[in-house]
């Protein structure tokens, strides 16, 4: 375990000031719908070259915390995602704001960012070699087993309508598949027209479906879209830890998970909020709660994301290889300041890398004051701002937003045009969610089924690829149980019925 000094280092004034001031300046851009993470860090990142290393991981890993659990803001409040590590967070975190909790939904979020960046962070501290390895054995085949466990998802998210649910999930899946392949470089589906040739770009989608559906049923109703409290009730803070003190054992598991999906490359907070999601969800004693207001749904999917923080720098500072595309960012922001990353980094440059680990910790625990302060404004100004404001804000925002993440006008309209699509489908009882989910997963899927694919061909050993692999068969597993296990449990539970009937 690293000495008291490198600690000692992390807790000077100015390794503090950093520290809160990336947190604070994280979360406000987080927040914002469109303006994701990575974009955070990239666009903060020339503060850092004239600064020392550790310093300036401090304070890239301080945005970095506070723009992943800025994104529960929006999505508690506007039902959009302000990152994409938020999307589950809108399953119930909304609900939860429309019948006038949104200040217990915010305040949740917060305490479960916190303990979820606590959790990611020890794993970095303390088993970043053997975790790294982990990432090292996935290879194509595990990454589409795990999509596909992800796409068991699709039975949660679907509001007591799996067919509709199931719908949405194959719309998600053809979008994903616009433009040129993974793999083959093929041109798919995209009827002649060059701006279809770079596909269906994500963080567009999701403004669109999850957003625009929202605004046009502002300007539809006369009503608030928040229901407002007589008197102001603060942070309710008490409150929100009797609530996570009573659901610990869902903050751990949720924690792990987020940081077991952080330290491999590609897969990010919205695949581990999801699968978080799921597992509470399963695990739950009141699965029907769940989309309806669940404070369990909010604290999987906020511990969850912010544990993929410090999962994500294993395998970057390890192996040198980016777990998600933040810390592609920082790894890029390291190297042009001569840090050469791998295993000898623990021991070569140590005082770099635990003063960091060090300041994360830091960093995590000052998002808990700025982030229930934020927060409480944040809940006010939304709740108590005339609509004639709050309409064009939010289109303005999700207009940049979509701009911002390739700088071009085509994606703006394509999100507009999702954002139709979506309303008109949620008319008919579609939720975005299937859909968003089969957008993100498809590409994992294909790609690690078209190289898994070509490798077993080559070989010779197709069914030994992707059936003969330790870690695809617990994925299958896991696969096997999620869709089973209702069921299961739901004939045990009748079953167990009729015999205290008897």
């Amino acid at each position: 375990m690293p000495g008291v000094e490198f600690l000692l280092a992390a807790l000077t004034p100015f390794h503090i000031a950093l520290a809160l001031a990336g947190v604070v300046a994280g979360t406000i851009v987080g927040s914002l719908p469109g303006l994701t993470a990575t974009m955070a860090v990239a666009v903060l990142v020339p503060i850092t070259f004239s600064m020392e290393p550790a310093s300036a991981l401090i304070l890239m890993g301080a945005i970095y915390t506070g723009a992943i659990y800025g994104g529960a803001y929006a999505a508690i409040l506007l039902n959009t995602p302000g990152t994409p590590s938020a999307i589950a967070t809108t399953f119930d975190g909304y609900p939860m704001a429309k019948r006038g909790d949104g200040d217990l939904a915010v305040t949740l979020a917060c305490i479960a960012s916190v303990v979820g960046g606590m959790v990611g962070a020890a794993f970095l501290l303390g088993l970043s070699p053997p975790l790294a390895e982990i990432a090292l054995a996935f290879g194509p085949v595990e990454y589409f087993w795990l999509a596909m466990f992800g796409l068991t998802l699709i039975s949660a998210l679907s509001e007591n309508n799996l067919v509709k649910g199931l719908i949405g999930g194959c719309f998600g899946l053809l979008l994903s598949c616009v433009g040129v392949a993974e793999v083959s470089a093929d041109i798919r589906l995209t009827f002649g027209s060059q701006t279809m040739l770079g596909g269906i770009e994500v963080v567009s989608a999701l403004i669109g479906l999850y957003c625009i559906p929202v605004l046009i049923d502002l300007v539809a109703t006369p009503d608030r879209h928040l229901q407002v409290a007589e008197k102001s009730r603060g942070t309710r803070l008490g409150e929100a830890l009797r609530i996570s003190w009573r659901n610990k054992w869902n903050l751990v598991r949720s924690s792990v998970i987020g940081t077991v999906v952080g330290i491999l490359p590609g897969a990010g907070g919205s695949i581990a909020g999801l699968v978080s999601y799921s597992e509470a969800r399963r695990s739950s004693k009141t699965p029907e709660e769940f989309g309806q207001g669940a404070p369990e749904g909010i604290q999987a999917t906020e511990s969850a994301n912010n544990a993929t923080v410090g999962g994500g720098f294993i395998p970057t500072l390890v192996l040198g290889i980016p777990g998600t595309p933040p810390d592609a960012v920082i790894l890029g922001a390291l190297l042009v300041q001569g840090v050469k990353v791998g295993p000898n980094l623990f021991t070569t440059e140590s005082s770099i890398v635990f003063t960091f680990i060090y300041g994360l910790f830091l960093a995590t625990i000052l998002m808990l004051p700025a982030g229930l302060l934020i927060g409480r404004y944040a809940y006010r100004t939304i709740v108590t701002i005339p609509k004639a404001m709050l309409v064009p804000t939010v289109a303005f925002m999700t207009m940049i937003g979509s701009y911002s993440i390739r700088n071009s006008v085509s994606d703006v309209i394509i999100m507009i045009v999702l954002g139709i699509v979506g309303w008109i489908l949620n008319r008919f009882g579609f939720s975005p969610s299937p859909i968003v989910l089969g957008l993100i997963l498809g590409r994992i899927a294909e790609q690690g089924f078209v190289q898994g694919w070509t490798i077993g061909a080559a070989t010779e050993n197709l069914f030994g690829m992707f059936f003969g692999r330790p870690i695809s068969m617990g994925i299958i597993a896991f696969i096997v149980f999620a869709l089973a296990g209702p069921a299961l449990m739901r004939r045990f539970k009748l079953r167990k019925e009729s015999r205290l009937a008897d």
